[in-house]
């Protein structure tokens, strides 16, 4: 099996951009399909779209029954007959527990990235089993073929630095 760095594949902005123009937008197709065969579309909406429709409009209706429990009197809700309905303290204490919640929640996904990250001190912050060096221009040439012209390269590939060049660049 090859590893990693074998099949990994470093291509030039230009490639890349050559590539992309090259290339058509994946949805013409079906929508060339949809016009050509009627079955196609008079399939109906796509399920995802049903369900965001139905979605916004459940959250719209939910928002507009709790504004009215949560802004109308007592008096007025027993006048129309509704009797039961939770007291008037849940209208503050149910926003303010999900705000609360939700800042924990950042908090607790910050601290564990803090936990997870290793010190600045270790050395897995330096090499890891993914680490490639950087290829000097005789091993570029040997690798990717010597007729290739300098223009298809306007940039290195991206590589990892060693310590003792950072070391050099700034403590000089």
């Amino acid at each position: 099996m090859d590893s990693p760095a074998e099949t990994l594949v470093v291509r030039s902005p230009r490639q890349t951009v050559s590539l992309l123009r090259n290339r058509r937008p994946r949805f013409e197709r079906f929508e060339r399909e949809r016009e050509r065969d009627p079955a196609a579309a008079a399939a109906g909406p796509k399920p995802s779209e049903v369900y965001g429709f139905v979605g916004s409009i459940t959250t719209v209706i939910a928002t507009a029954v709790y504004l009215v429990w949560a802004y109308t009197p007592e008096p007025w809700l027993h006048s129309l007959g509704i009797t039961y309905y939770p007291t008037k303290y849940w209208a503050v204490a149910v926003p303010a527990f999900v705000m609360v919640a939700a800042a924990l929640s950042l908090l607790a996904y910050v601290g564990s990235n803090f936990l997870a990250t290793p010190p600045p001190t270790s050395l897995a912050t330096i090499f890891d089993e993914y680490s490639r060096e950087r290829l000097t221009t005789t091993d570029q040439e040997e690798e990717q073929g010597a007729d290739q012209e300098e223009a298809e390269r306007p940039i290195e590939p991206i590589s990892d630095m060693s310590i003792h060049h950072i070391n050099t660049l700034m403590f000089p």
